[in-house]
């Protein structure tokens, strides 16, 4: 999770929500994201809410699990005095931060303590995120024996020198052998890449894709490197130190990649996410971009539960006082209107293969679907269908495909 926080209204003490929040709650999943935002060294294009040894004295991270426990049961209490239904939890996505920085009885602990608290739906996806050199054989063992069902790897690439831009500590060889151990653990598997980092050429950036694909995961990402403000990679490229990311290029990175999975058997099911079939999509990311409830744990980490929105504390000393005192750790709220939610709607479900269904567009959304279709952006079939599908050009140019069709907002 980013970690800059908006204003928002003040969060009541006590965490409930107002009624609104329940209306048609059973109709949508629910899922928990659990934030561990502590890392072995903080990576120069990292923008997320993440702490290393260092910068967090006073905090110890053995404490941390008890502090997350806590806010799960905080959440059961908040949830059940709003007047929302119990609902077991679809998905459970533990991310960071590098979450595999703590000992693996930690995550199961937490994992428990959201299995009390509402329950798990059959067949939930259960992820953790981590990095090659985070893990060995025996603690993936342990997390499938603890209920993890998948785990998402920070490959980034397999170019020793794009790594060192990244300022990523893995050996690229050690990633076949965490995928490997991951398998005979009987966990699924997603790997995730970055393109676009200053000074990768296009015959780098194959030879990740390359790698990645053989060690035949069931699920990849690949996402354009982006230059946050306030990044250490900012200040470089600011004094001229590396070079910008050059946004043609990125664009021939993803016809690229878009070109490679397809042949190796994966399929596109968001701009940036392929999968090998839809039973390895990743549920918990698409319940983000269908507008489901999910109940964020941990500093920084931000919830959405019926068109409420919250964002905890940063810090996780700030965050750790608020647990202590069994006050709701979140800094600040929104409750979003209903036009708010559309075009929020509109923005996601346009990003997805599945599409969006044109009759959510308003008057001059629908004028614009013909002209999206002549400028090959979305499929002209689809549309027959009712449906905002985007081609490759479209997913390219997706961001511009949101604007057309709320150009009247």
């Amino acid at each position: 999770m980013p970690s800059a926080l908006p204003l928002g209204d003040p969060a009541p003490a006590d965490g409930l929500l107002p009624a609104t929040a329940a209306i048609d709650a059973s109709s949508r999943n629910f899922g928990v994201y659990l934030h561990v935002p502590f890392c072995r060294v903080r990576c120069g294009y990292c923008d997320f809410n993440t702490y290393t040894a260092a910068e967090i004295r006073g905090v110890s991270q053995s404490d941390y699990a008890g502090h997350a426990v806590h806010e799960v049961e905080f959440a059961r209490r908040a949830l059940e005095r709003s007047g929302l239904p119990a609902r077991p939890v679809s998905t459970v996505f533990f991310g960071g931060g590098t979450p595999t920085m703590l000992p693996s009885s930690d995550l199961t602990t937490m994992l428990g303590a959201v299995r009390d608290a509402w329950g798990l739906a059959p067949g939930a996806e259960i992820t953790t995120e981590a990095n090659p050199d985070s893990v060995d054989a025996d603690y993936l063992r342990r997390l499938a024996d603890g209920g993890f069902t998948r785990v998402s790897f920070g490959m980034q690439s397999a170019v020793p020198h794009v790594l060192a831009t990244l300022e990523r500590t893995h050996d690229p060889e050690r990633v076949p052998l965490v995928v490997e151990w991951a398998r005979d653990a009987g966990l699924q598997v997603s790997l995730d890449l970055i393109y676009g980092t200053p000074g990768e050429s296009l015959d780098d950036w194959s030879r990740s894709l390359e790698s990645a694909v053989a060690c035949r995961p069931d699920h990849l990402s690949a996402y354009s490197l982006i230059v946050e403000p306030g990044t250490k990679l900012a200040r470089q490229i600011r004094s001229g130190v590396v070079a910008e990311p050059d946004e043609d290029l990125q664009a021939d990175m993803y016809e690229t990649a878009d070109a490679r999975l397809s042949a190796a058997g994966y399929d596109w099911y968001e701009v940036s996410n392929w999968a090998t079939d839809d039973n390895h999509r990743s549920r918990h990311n698409l319940a983000y971009w269908q507008g489901h409830d999910w109940w964020g744990v941990g500093p920084g980490a931000h919830s959405h539960v019926g068109g409420v929105r919250w964002w905890n504390v940063k810090h996780p000393a700030a965050y750790a006082a608020r647990i202590v005192a069994d006050e709701s750790p979140a800094a600040g709220r929104e409750t979003l209107d209903a036009e708010t939610r559309r075009v929020e709607r509109i923005l996601l479900l346009t990003r997805i293969r599945d599409g969006l269904a044109t009759s959510e567009l308003d008057a001059d959304g629908r004028r614009e679907v013909a002209g999206l279709i002549a400028d090959e952006l979305i499929d002209a079939k689809a549309a027959l269908r009712g449906s905002v599908e985007l081609t490759l050009r479209g997913r390219l140019l997706a961001d511009a495909v949101v604007r057309r069709l709320l150009a009247s907002n």
